[in-house]
């Protein structure tokens, strides 16, 4: 097939260069021309495993290429996919100023017909507000249909999930378009879930809010055993072998981050106040996640004492690990609240180093690696769950340290194994 995808984020470079993988032809559209001629020249503007090799292969085989000029690939596709970034406003609801400017563009350069589908997370309605504009500023009759492919990708293991993924959610309003979208996705061999616009617009918020509810209710049990003595990580698996329950996203720590799942949780309270319903539980989701750095810092406090003056190293930046995103992302909220208190923060992240001296400047110290971080250093703080942070030589660790002291902000070591080295460790509701 012949397809456009207008963005080149996370979502859409990803979606691009996988359906081009899958043996289409797929133009990427962007209208920041640097980042456009980054990708002619084979350089990714975001981290993700596997990417850069994806899009190489297939832009060597001529299946995929990379554009600026919206009109010339909406006139060259047949299908366009719409992938811009819908970021929050101030008062939580998406901003959707970058879709409305993307119908405007397919409907005044359509010469024929197209099939347009929201692969942006959207709130419900949008798909009714592309087909309005769409119609409004098309004059010459063209017909075209409008849905919704919300998209599902976890980013570290966006290829693999595009490639495997438990199912594929379409929203449509006619044969053609769920024929035409079910055919291309026909190859990944996984479930299909044909539905209407409004129902796959919600199913992508609804996923997403759920997830973040049960990390948020793993770590509102991880305070629970603090307070009580108890190990969350045996409550978790205790609970997470139950089938009904499963033990995926019971990992306390410091919370979710991210550009997907604090965007979208908030904008599904502002969607369902919309709609007349309070979505208290949603509210009480967003309360635990943002608490969860709070408490992490008074475990910081309540090990080393008076925190001005001291030195902490903080292991991971990016939200999560194998990505280079700090959007959202919890260890800049623990970096910047050290810094408020006037503590000495030294830094370093496998990957988003370059990322964050953008966002830190010159506010804290960024190391070579992380036994750079960690020398002289009152405390070690775990934020992001990289690998190479569970296999460090500990026993350098402590020689390097000035107080051997270890706050796991995601729990990624054994307690009583650490405190037979000598250190001082606090996790997040671990025994």
């Amino acid at each position: 097939m012949n397809i456009s995808v207008v963005g080149s984020g996370y979502v859409g470079l990803v979606t691009g260069a996988c359906f081009a993988e899958l043996g289409n032809n797929v133009i990427c559209v962007d209208n920041d021309r640097a980042k456009i001629k980054k990708l002619r020249a084979g350089i990714m503007p975001i981290y993700e495993p596997g990417l850069a090799e994806l899009v190489k292969r297939n832009v060597k085989q001529l299946r995929l290429s990379f554009t600026t000029d919206i009109k010339a690939a909406i006139k060259a596709s047949e299908t366009i996919f719409i992938a811009v970034g819908t970021p929050p406003k101030d008062n939580g609801e998406a901003d959707l100023t970058a879709v409305e400017h993307v119908a405007k563009e397919i409907a005044l350069s359509m010469r024929s017909y197209k099939l347009i589908v929201e692969k942006s997370t959207v709130p419900v309605n949008t798909g009714e507000w592309v087909e309005h504009t769409v119609r409004t500023f098309s004059k010459r009759g063209v017909k075209f249909d409008v849905a919704s492919n919300p998209e599902f990708l976890r980013e570290g293991t966006a290829i693999e999930d595009f490639m495997n993924p438990d199912r594929i959610v379409l929203g449509v309003k006619s044969k053609k378009a769920a024929e035409c979208l079910s055919a291309l996705y026909r190859p990944l061999n996984a479930p299909i879930v044909v539905t209407d616009i409004k129902s796959a617009e919600i199913i992508k918020h609804a996923a997403n809010s759920f997830l973040a509810m049960k990390i948020s209710f793993i770590n509102a049990i991880s305070n629970v055993c603090d307070a009580l003595n108890a190990d969350v990580v045996e409550v978790a698996r205790g609970i997470g072998l139950d089938k009904r329950i499963g033990d995926k996203f019971l990992n306390a720590g410091l919370g979710f981050g991210g550009f997907c799942f604090p965007k979208d949780l908030s904008a599904f309270i502002r969607i369902s106040e919309k709609a007349g319903y309070d979505f208290g539980l949603l509210r009480e989701v967003e309360k635990i996640n943002d608490g969860q750095k709070m408490a992490l810092m008074k475990k910081i406090e309540s090990i080393i004492w008076n925190l001005r003056g001291k030195t902490v190293s903080v292991l991971g930046l990016s939200f999560k690990p194998d990505t280079d995103d700090l959007r959202y992302a919890p260890a800049l909220d623990i970096v910047e609240m050290l810094i408020r208190h006037g503590v000495k923060v030294k830094v370093y992240d496998p990957i988003s180093m370059v990322k964050a001296r953008l966002i830190l400047k010159k506010s804290v110290q960024f190391c070579k690696d992380a036994y750079d971080a960690v020398k002289k250093s009152d405390c070690l703080v775990i934020a992001t769950e990289w690998s190479e942070f569970k296999e460090l030589d500990l026993k350098k660790v402590k020689k390097l340290m000035y107080q051997a002291v270890i706050v796991d902000g995601r729990n990624i070591y054994d307690p009583a194994a650490v405190r037979k080295l000598g250190f001082t460790y606090v996790g997040m509701g671990r025994k």
